[in-house]
């Protein structure tokens, strides 16, 4: 770690430290992930890596070459006759509901009638192989009633069609303070959408069993939800199916609920032929037939007093949601629920509309809306700094939450101030904030091409799935006669390390090694009824989940150890592999074989659900997050103003992630997060045509970061603090925040922009490409971009 972003040795040693002094031999200590080294050498076993049962067949879908319209007839005759082809699928061999949607019957698993998106799953092919599949499914006719798509927020307007009813909350007469303070500002911001990008595409392999039974591999976030829904399209009982996922090679939210539809037309291939079905979609078919993250229009408007302080704030979210629900609910109100971000406003509104177009349905992704409605309230505040000549820092703190500001627009109380001034007071000295801004003032002013810009911004981001049912999770804990540990429960792993954390968590509890600990791969056969891993909520829901599992069983053995050696149960203490029983000790192993001699039970089913949770959309009110996670990151950027290329020079990150499980695994979380955000708010762009085809489909045309966007000089430091809700272990959640922290590569671009012409805003939206810093650049010069 960089020499300046150390932090205090006492207060650093202080954040590791164990709860009241307890030493701790795995919690907090950095570990590798638990499939690292099998990462590293390629063994880690996903779907496609499964050895196939004999008689697997091969799923390719036949999709839709319009947007929108009627399909009048489908011939699928010369598919049939392709050798090699078992089965067609289409509506009519589903024997229960045609709906793969999460809860709103509104997502068909094939078309019926009414085509929604182009590209949209009309029939699938079951053959011997996949190329047979994929060479059939283009010799189908359809004949098509076609309509002109809606494909951007103002065609969507325009029609006045949404996938769900709009939405608001707020707080006094925003209108009136707007309309009442010294100075206003008003404008439009876009942000754009996002593909997941995974490295493992979207998978599925169904096996079928006895009597009914369907086993489905699935690279899924969410197995319960596969399970119910491939119950629902066979028209059979949940219980019939099973979900496994050991891993996915990334999911990031696009494994949430769209990994759903490719497990049941699997499932539905094997029920239909009776044997094993396998479908694995290609980057180019993934890109078109899966959500991304949803882009907003976002119209705002903002009262200030001469100091830059926010009055009266008013934002409008206008999501381009695509053509069914999906998620959009959630995504919308988080969007709404970060329109603040770490900011008091005295009077607000947050609108949003949820808008139907003729693209692919847009769905979860890494932060889950969050990053929409924070960027937009950081470009606010970008645009006060520039309307009121201060520096953008100050303009931020003289608006940070504030003991006698502290309600949210949706009226929570945001209880730790303290952590958000302290953090970033930390940072702003840490990564010499000011020193730097006198710096590229001076570099500015010398150079009339090439330009630096700077920008420090916060993150307060909500914990908890704000659908409250679903903060809740199941775990199952063995513990076997020769001392070694079983560990199940509902959260996936898809690289983010949540296995290695649980597995610490427990390890810990009965105070063994690691290596007792057996990780075994999510399955509804164990751990049922299961929330998605999302909302950054995996360690938090299914870590507790597998303490209080683990602690019951430990709780039996000590009651037995007491009253076999006459000891009081607090004299007994597991560590070191060994029971420490008064003046003596055994192995744990021993321990475990006395307890089975004596018929006590080592299994148990520990269920987590948290506390604290009050939310009621339809009133706004209550609580809808248990904490929130802070940090903030200062970003440094050059452009080239005749070109717009630009490289991120240096970044520094102060983030909370409260007493972390495991510091190696959450810095690295940190440091994907935000290079995945930088893509997302500089060079990942997509581009639909008019016809509603996605025109950036693949690598050759849609631009993820690599290894070279990352700055050599990049520091990342943990903020030194114990989470004030009873979290396991006092840690924070880390899987989502730090997406945010990229808000300050967007912000230092403007900034950079900005040096051509201090006296005009900078009208650059999201994402900040090449061009588009082009096309502002040229505009502060006078001469717009045609």
């Amino acid at each position: 770690m960089n020499e300046r972003m150390k932090l205090d040795e006492a207060a650093s040693a202080s954040a590791w430290a164990g709860e009241q002094g307890e030493a701790l031999r795995h919690v907090r200590q950095p570990l590798p992930h638990d499939s690292g080294a099998k990462h590293v050498q390629g063994s880690a076993q996903y779907i496609d890596d499964i050895r196939e049962p004999e008689g697997t067949l091969h799923v390719a879908i036949g999709q839709s070459p319009k947007a929108r319209g009627r399909l009048l007839s489908l011939d699928v005759s010369a598919v049939r006759a392709v050798p090699g082809v078992v089965a067609v699928l289409t509506a009519a061999d589903i024997p229960g509901k045609n709906d793969v949607s999460p809860a709103f019957g509104d997502d068909p698993l094939f078309v019926e009638n009414e085509i929604g998106f182009l590209g949209q799953a009309v029939f699938a092919v079951v053959a011997t192989t996949r190329d047979v599949a994929r060479r059939a499914v283009k010799l189908a006719v359809m004949e098509i009633e076609a309509e002109t798509p809606s494909i951007t927020v103002e065609d969507a307007l325009a029609r006045g069609e949404t996938v769900l009813p709009d939405y608001a909350f707020g707080r006094g007469d925003a209108k009136a303070a707007i309309a009442a303070a010294p100075h206003r500002i008003e404008g439009q911001f876009r942000v754009g959408g996002q593909e997941h990008f995974y490295l493992e595409g979207q998978v599925a392999l169904a096996v079928p069993g006895e009597d009914g039974d369907i086993h489905v591999y699935s690279s899924t976030q969410h197995p319960s939800e596969v399970q119910h829904v491939v119950a629902r399209v066979l028209d059979i009982p949940d219980a019939y199916v099973v979900c496994e996922t050991r891993r996915m090679g990334g999911g990031f939210g696009g494994k949430e609920s769209q990994a759903t539809q490719w497990a049941v037309t699997a499932a539905l291939a094997s029920r239909v032929t009776g044997r094993p079905c396998k479908l694995r979609l290609d980057r180019d078919d993934d890109f078109i037939l899966t959500g991304k993250r949803h882009d907003f229009r976002c119209d705002w408007s903002v009262g200030i007093d001469g100091e830059g302080r926010i009055q009266g704030y008013s934002v409008e979210l206008l999501a381009r949601c695509g053509y069914s629900a999906d998620l959009s609910g959630g995504v919308v109100d988080r969007a709404m629920f970060h329109a603040d971000n770490a900011y008091w406003m005295p009077a607000v509104h947050v609108g949003s509309k949820r808008l139907k177009t003729n693209t692919v349905s847009n769905t979860a992704f890494r932060g889950f809306g969050g990053p929409q409605g924070m960027l937009a309230i950081e470009h606010v505040m970008d645009q006060i700094a520039w309307a009121t000549g201060r520096d953008p820092l100050d303009v931020r703190y003289a608006n940070f939450y504030r003991p006698d500001g502290n309600l949210t627009p949706f009226g929570m109380e945001v209880e730790e101030i303290e952590t958000l001034h302290g953090l970033v007071q930390t940072l702003e000295r840490t990564s010499d904030y000011r020193a730097r801004r006198a710096e590229i003032a001076e570099f500015n002013a010398s150079s009339p091409i090439m330009k630096r810009g700077l920008a420090l911004t916060p993150v307060k981001f909500g914990i908890s799935f704000t659908l409250t049912h679903l903060n809740q999770a199941g775990a199952l804990v063995h513990v076997y006669q020769d001392g070694s540990v079983h560990l199940n429960h509902g959260g996936t792993e898809m690289g983010q390390g949540l296995y290695i954390k649980v597995a610490q968590v427990v390890a810990e509890e009965f105070g063994i090694a690691m290596e007792r600990v057996r990780i075994t791969a999510t399955t509804t056969a164990k751990v049922p009824n299961t929330s998605p891993t999302a909302a950054s909520s995996g360690s938090d829901l299914n870590g507790m989940a597998a303490r209080i599992a683990a602690g019951a069983i430990k709780r039996r053995m000590i009651a037995h150890a007491a009253q076999s050696y006459d000891v009081p149960e607090e004299q007994i203490q597991f560590r070191d592999d060994r029971v420490f029983i008064g003046n003596e000790s055994i192995s744990f192993t021993e321990l475990a074989r006395k307890c089975i001699q004596s018929r006590v039970a080592l299994s148990e089913a520990g269920h987590y659900a948290t506390p604290k949770i009050t939310w009621d959309r339809a009133s706004a009110t209550g609580r809808p997050f248990f904490y929130f996670a802070y940090g903030a990151a200062c970003s440094e950027v050059i452009v080239d103003t005749l070109t717009g290329e630009n490289r991120l020079l240096r970044a520094d990150i102060l983030h909370d992630v409260g007493k972390s499980l495991n510091p190696a695994i959450d810095i690295g979380q940190i440091e994907g997060g935000f290079v995945q955000g930088m893509g997302w708010l500089t060079t990942e762009e997509l581009v639909f045509n008019s016809e509603g085809r996605l025109l950036t489909h693949a690598p050759s045309t849609y631009k993820i970061p690599v290894a070279s966007d990352v700055p050599a000089d990049f520091n990342v430091a943990l903020y030194p603090n114990a989470n004030r809700e009873e979290t396991v272990y006092r840690s924070k959640a880390v899987g989502e925040p730090p997406i945010m922290l990229a808000n300050s590569v967007f912000c230092a671009l403007a900034d950079a922009v900005h040096s051509l012409d201090p006296s005009k805003p900078v009208p650059l939206h999201a994402p900040a490409t090449p061009e588009a810093l082009l096309r502002a650049c040229e505009a502060l010069r006078g001469r717009p971009m045609g």
